[in-house]
């Protein structure tokens, strides 16, 4: 567990602040006919002129798929995670997590967002809500003293209330100057177990639910994880640093917000959150 300085979170709230830019101009253009490759390049595009590079794009993490293809992962409907960016063109009723990662001056940025198209099902509006106030809940979890399993049972039992199903397979992290650091943040388990969280650690909330099972499958591909029974699944994810009171939210959804209302707010003509 590499607990951050001060100094170091301000080298992240910059790394941050350019992943959360980048998710809000592919915001801009997430619509019908649109390719999840030219999205990608979008986002590729926009992080190279802030003089960053894209974290996923060649990343290996030794699964045996390779090197991730893409600048950022393009996750349609029934797609967990680690979907590649192909020519595939969104169509009306979509639902597609956009995640990406970013290295500025050696420091990590990662964070997700699913993105509803057109005219989305109320079935769907409602997974995006719940998986959406899920995070949110879990992030407030995140502070000194509190064991991971704090974010992990909050996650897991406002889901499960609702009836959806919880994605065990896959975890949050903690990163900084690497993608991938210690601890594990999962979405499920009890709330005093796990890691004892610390003033300066800095991690990745993630939920990833599924709108039935949240048992998953991998493709050939080695990289591509979607939901067993093929419903669709969402996915937000922020960046934290674990501090003695209020956790700091090192991303944020403002820019996606100041292009488009959250899908489930947009079609329901109800206020942002």
């Amino acid at each position: 567990m590499k607990l951050k300085s001060e100094r170091d979170i301000a080298f992240l709230q910059r790394s941050d602040d350019l992943v959360s830019r980048t998710l809000g101009e592919v915001a801009r253009h997430v619509g019908e006919g649109v390719t999840l490759l030219e999205l990608d390049e979008i986002a590729d595009s926009f992080i190279r002129d802030a003089g960053a590079k894209a974290a996923f794009r060649g990343h290996d993490p030794g699964w045996g798929g390779g090197a991730f293809p893409g600048s950022v992962c393009a996750s349609v409907n029934d797609v967990v995670v680690h979907g590649f960016p192909t020519d595939y063109a969104l169509q009306d009723g979509d639902i597609v997590t956009i995640d990406i990662g970013v290295i500025l001056d050696g420091w990590y940025g990662d964070s997700g967002y699913t993105f509803g198209v057109g005219n989305v099902s109320q079935e769907a509006r409602d997974l995006m809500q719940t998986t959406y106030e899920a995070l949110n809940l879990g992030v407030d979890q995140a502070r000194h003293g509190q064991r991971v399993g704090a974010i992990s049972h909050t996650v897991e039992t406002y889901c499960k209330s609702r009836g959806y199903g919880v994605v065990e397979d896959l975890v949050g992290h903690g990163i900084g100057t690497s993608l991938h650091e210690a601890p594990q943040v999962p979405n499920f388990g009890k709330a005093k177990s796990g890691a004892k969280m610390k003033q300066g650690l800095t991690i990745c909330i993630e939920p990833m639910i599924g709108m039935g099972t949240g048992e998953t499958t991998t493709d050939a591909d080695k990289w591509t994880v979607r939901t067993a029974d093929r419903k669709p699944a969402a996915h937000y994810e922020h960046m934290v640093a674990v501090q003695k009171g209020d956790p700091i939210v090192l991303t944020t959804f403002d820019y996606v917000h100041d292009v488009r209302p959250p899908a489930f707010a947009q079609q329901a003509n109800e206020e942002l959150v």
